[in-house]
């Protein structure tokens, strides 16, 4: 067989879900699930980035931004619940890209997504960080100037600290087992609704209609640039799909929670970016903490306060729930020999990936001490729209290769709505800075050495690899 043929070779679809030694625990259960979503989906977009957003490239546009990514994101979700409902194993859009396009393809978005979750774990550690300030700040404790941000973002900035802190905090909860953290994840997200709801409602009483003009003071670009860097935040799904193996029903509740998910976090990010704007002119906007001082310049600074508490619990589960995902991705990718497979022996007690989540942590916990939010946001967005493309391709392909495999849910509009997906994924990459390209470029050539080297050689379904396997029990067995 030659070597084009072989990196193309497709992981069967009915493998065994339960591949590892000692397997991942199906503890989740829809709710649950609907909850690790909204963890991801509803976070620092809500508490920080439409803040950013607004600020500095959309104005009021900021909710067209929000509308435009809904828009594209939900072409996207209905091509991965297809796929959670066909392929209800680990991985995400690794796992899917590997069983319809080949495993070189599984390959680079695997990689990608190593790095784009891990960033988007930074990205959230970072909103953290700035409220956790902001409360500090309220209650008379100042702090180093050399702790609050990375270098560049202000004055004798140098790290932040905090927001380094907390990658490792969760790293360790996350340790501790599936269904502990699950539940630890579902309690957080009701708090974090229910102060996002207390945002709305007092904050549309103190709504003024001239902080809406100009509506688009940065042109029709400046709200599709900032559509491109609030994509993320409208993609929580894609971080439950990857925990798809320790779900009860998988099949089943898959496609649920995440059509689900996605309708509830729409509403509420609209409702936010219209009480957000028009409580506070959008260049007066405190990007390190919008919410807060919105409602501060309206006379409601002790809510500002409560919304600050609030944000810091509710925006970690955003960085729990991509954490989480980071874990099965790279533990999938293990499992299949694509990475050492050192990283795909859970815990023997608390049946979790744990050779895996403490160098996610550290590796977040650096880029979040030492990369703006900004340029955090864009290195994820980036990874985000690759993988969309190839799932939304992978559906399509999928239909035409193995139209016999049954489906608890299928796209509709087939191939109308995947080609809604990429056409607006190729647009919005196209709106992203060129650094954020390169960087990106300089990733995936990495990837691409280590998948050579590496990856290549010894996976799963090499065939090689099997014969070696065999000559090393004759040589140990000689009966």
């Amino acid at each position: 067989m030659s070597v084009a043929r072989e990196i193309f070779r497709r992981k069967p679809v009915d493998s065994s879900e339960e591949e590892s030694a000692g397997g991942l625990r199906r503890t989740m259960g829809l709710w649950q699930l609907v909850a690790l979503s909204l963890g991801g989906l509803v976070g620092a977009g809500v508490f920080s980035l439409a803040g950013v957003v607004a600020h500095e490239d959309a104005g009021p546009g900021v909710m067209l931004s929000f509308l435009i990514a809904i828009i594209a994101s939900s072409a996207a979700a209905l091509c991965y619940a297809e796929f959670a409902g066909t392929i209800p194993k680990a991985g995400s859009a690794y796992t899917y890209s590997y069983a319809a396009l080949g495993e070189v393809v599984g390959w680079a978005i695997g990689w990608d997504l190593l790095l784009e979750y891990t960033a988007i774990v930074a990205v959230v550690a970072i909103a953290v960080s700035g409220y956790f300030s902001y409360v500090l700040e309220g209650i008379g404790i100042d702090l180093p100037a050399w702790m609050l941000g990375a270098p560049g973002t202000g004055a004798g900035h140098r790290v932040d600290l905090l927001a380094a802190l907390l990658c490792l905090l969760l790293a360790f909860v996350l340790s501790r087992g599936t269904k502990e953290s699950a539940r630890f994840e579902t309690i957080l997200v009701v708090v974090k609704l229910g102060i996002v709801a207390l945002v709305v409602i007092a904050g549309a009483f103190h709504i003024s209609a001239g902080n809406y003009s100009p509506f688009l003071p940065y042109g029709l670009g400046g709200a599709f640039t900032g559509a491109a860097t609030t994509f993320f935040a409208v993609y929580g799904y894609d971080a439950m799909s990857a925990a798809a193996e320790e779900s009860a029903e998988a099949k089943k509740v898959l496609p649920k929670a995440i059509v689900i998910s996605l309708g509830i976090a729409a509403v509420v990010y609209l409702l936010v970016c219209v009480v957000l704007l028009g409580m506070q002119d959008y260049r007066r906007i405190d990007v390190d903490s919008p919410f807060s001082s919105a409602l501060a310049s309206v006379g409601l600074g002790g809510l500002g306060m409560v919304v600050a508490v609030g944000a810091i619990i509710g925006i970690t589960t955003s960085a729990f729930a991509n954490m989480l995902a980071v874990s099965r991705v790279w533990y999938s990718m293990s499992r299949d020999g694509l990475l050492p497979r050192y990283f795909a022996r859970n815990h023997p007690k608390r049946q979790v990936p744990t050779r895996v989540i403490w160098p996610v942590g550290i590796g977040s916990a650096v880029i979040a001490g030492f990369l703006p939010i900004r340029e955090a946001a864009d290195l994820t967005n980036i990874g985000i729209l690759m993988a969309f493309i190839v799932v939304a391709v992978a559906v399509v392909v999928m239909r035409r290769t193995r139209p016999d495999l049954p489906r608890a849910f299928r796209t509709p509009l087939v191939p109308l709505v995947p080609a809604i997906g990429v056409a607006f994924s190729v647009w919005l990459i196209s709106n992203l800075d060129p650094v954020t390209w390169l960087r990106f470029a300089g990733w995936m050539a990495l990837g691409m050495v280590v998948y050579a080297l590496f990856g290549y050689r010894n996976s799963q379904e090499n065939p090689d690899r099997a014969e070696r396997s065999q000559d090393r029990e004759r040589v140990t067995d000689p009966s």
